[in-house]
């Protein structure tokens, strides 16, 4: 069998390929045969803009059965799949273009002179527009192509997708998932999650995250399945459809509004098998009370975007709450201290990780790469984590300082680069509190220039024109001065302390 992902993907669809694979919101559905259909017309379509094996295919397009159509007419063809939070701005547009020469940059419809003119600065060959209609100009040129039914051929360690995460310098690096990466961790969720083709999955994650594509799509893909696609998470919409639905993925978010809701009941739920959790801690708390209302106990795994799934909690067996559980098979955990040494059970240090699901490094960053690996071929995830005697996992905290909102990883210095640019800030020091909602929400304080009395909701405003909502602090206070050690630097830990209740429910 090939090692093309796709190709894996193919000969695991039903063998009836009118079976309905996806249902959008509307109530419109997609077979297996509309989607494989669709696949290779998209295929011919970027192979006539001169998409060949290796070349990037950018795109930062809202969600729809198209978005996961053109993910697949990526792999089909070779090439590396691109894609791009949808609220990424401009000036963070044109880094990853001009990071990762993608041949081709596909775009929303409304977005289109703006798109085409970051793309001619970054010298990108062609800018094509998908919307959510099967609009754009993607499909006005698949409608009249012929579907390319041949899979290039790659190989195990060939790039299928490149993502980027946030940097502790402010700039992003490209994570390189290979076809090997992806697949191997799509069958091991598969097994590990007990999943079979008669499976409904609820789908309301974005489709440029770890989590809602290369976890949820891929399982469905590889379980032959029907996913049930939702643009985003609607609580009302979501307990509508639940009964006729046996699986949902979702980050913590999800489920602390399905309990605040009150139609959400233990019969609204009763026909569901699985709930996982993932993309940010699930408090102990949350777990607990949704068992009491459903009965369901969530299954939490642990995961990121170099490396896909590394934990979860068991399918059959004990879901610990606050643990993400053991490794998944043929997956090896171990904690370190910032030397590398292994450190005992129950002791809290790095979490390493080493197995298939492991990505090939950073793009075109091969000293950032060499310094991510032990010489062993363990990637220093930077999460604190103890590992007990039995070999379940839980995060303690994180280092270098990232913070997890709503799912998405923000790093305090690209906020307090844009912040510190401004006159009137003469310090600032970004970092996470916790919320009810989004796991942790970004916040700031501020020393004011002198003879400055900067106005923090204007500054909350003018970040948004540079950053995506998700990094945009939700709260920024002014400092006469910033909390410090002796050796001059910020104590954050004091800060986190002090605002500790800022966002309690």
């Amino acid at each position: 069998m090939s090692d093309n992902l796709y190709s894996q993907f193919i000969t695991r669809f039903p063998t009836d390929r009118s079976r309905v694979f996806l249902i959008e919101q509307d109530g419109t559905e997609l077979s297996f045969a509309g989607l494989i259909d669709r696949v290779g017309r998209y295929a011919t379509v970027l192979a006539d803009q001169g998409v060949v094996k290796g070349d990037r295919v950018a795109a930062q397009i809202d969600k729809s059965s198209d978005v996961i159509a053109l993910y697949l007419a990526c792999l089909q063809l070779g090439a590396i799949h691109l894609p791009l939070n949808t609220a990424y701005t401009g000036d963070e547009i044109a880094y990853f273009l001009g990071d990762a020469a993608p041949r081709v940059f596909v775009c929303q419809p409304a977005h289109l002179a703006t798109a085409t003119e970051i793309a001619g600065r970054c010298k990108v060959d062609a800018v094509l527009t998908l919307g959510t209609r099967h609009d754009g100009s993607l499909n006005d040129l698949a409608a009249k192509a012929a579907a390319r039914k041949d899979i290039v051929d790659v190989s195990r360690d060939d790039i299928a997708a490149i993502l980027y995460t946030s940097g502790t310098t402010g700039r992003s690096k490209g994570a390189m998932l290979t076809h090997g990466n992806l697949a191997s961790n799509a069958l091991t969720l598969h097994q590990a999650w007990g999943f079979k083709p008669g499976d409904v999955l609820l789908h309301a994650l974005p489709l440029f995250h770890t989590h809602g594509l290369f976890v949820a799509v891929n399982i469905m893909l590889v379980n032959g399945g029907t996913v049930v696609l939702l643009s985003k998470f609607d609580a009302d919409d979501i307990i509508a459809r639940m009964p006729t639905a046996t699986v949902m993925m979702g980050v913590p978010t999800f489920y602390t509004r399905l309990l605040a809701h009150p139609g959400f009941t233990r019969e609204v739920a009763a026909n569901m098998r699985l709930f996982v959790s993932g993309s940010a801690p699930l408090l102990a708390e949350t777990h607990d009370q949704f068992f009491d209302r459903t009965g369901h106990k969530i299954l939490e795994r642990y995961g990121m975007t170099e490396t896909c799934m590394n934990t979860s909690n068991p399918l059959d067996g004990e879901r610990r709450p606050g643990a993400v559980g053991p490794t998944l098979p043929g997956i090896e955990a171990r904690v370190c201290d910032k030397d590398g040494n292994i450190l005992p059970a129950g002791e809290i240090g790095v979490l390493e990780v080493r197995g298939p699901n492991v990505f090939k490094g950073y793009w075109q960053m091969p000293e950032k790469t060499a310094s991510e690996f032990r010489t062993d071929g363990f990637f220093i995830t930077g999460d604190l984590a103890t590992i007990g005697e039995d070999g379940y996992i839980t995060i303690v905290g994180r280092d270098k300082d990232l913070i997890i909102s709503g799912g998405f990883n923000v790093y305090p210095k690209e906020v307090e680069e844009i912040i510190g640019d401004y006159d009137e800030v003469e310090e600032v020091a970004v970092f996470g509190l916790p919320h009810p909602d989004f796991g942790e929400a970004v916040a700031a304080v501020i020393v004011p220039a002198k003879g400055s009395t900067p106005d923090v909701e204007a500054i909350i405003k003018r970040t948004q024109d540079k950053l995506a909502k998700f990094k945009v602090p939700k709260r920024i206070w002014t400092l006469k001065e910033l909390p410090r050690n002796t050796m001059g630097k910020v104590q954050k830990a004091e800060l986190r302390k002090n605002y500790a209740n800022t966002f309690s429910s």
